[in-house]
């Protein structure tokens, strides 16, 4: 009983807002045929969560993502 959880940020989109509901119906999708026919697990069995996080909750070496991408 596989369970996946996909942290991502709440940016980008067509709005601004974030991914859309049809982009995380197509991730909790592509996990769980990636799943099935790598490690033969059952699609009935594999949970999904997606959690959207505050860009500004978001770090990466040491910095805040605004941060780091300003120094790139």
């Amino acid at each position: 009983m596989p369970y996946v959880n996909i942290k991502i940020t709440r940016e980008g989109g067509p709005d601004g807002t974030g991914p859309s509901a049809d982009d995380k119906s197509r991730l909790i999708a592509g996990v769980t045929d990636l799943l099935h026919t790598v490690l033969d697990k059952n699609p009935a069995t594999t949970f999904v969560v997606i959690e959207e996080v505050e860009l500004e909750n978001w770090g990466v070496g040491g910095l805040t993502v605004e941060d780091y991408r300003a120094r790139q």
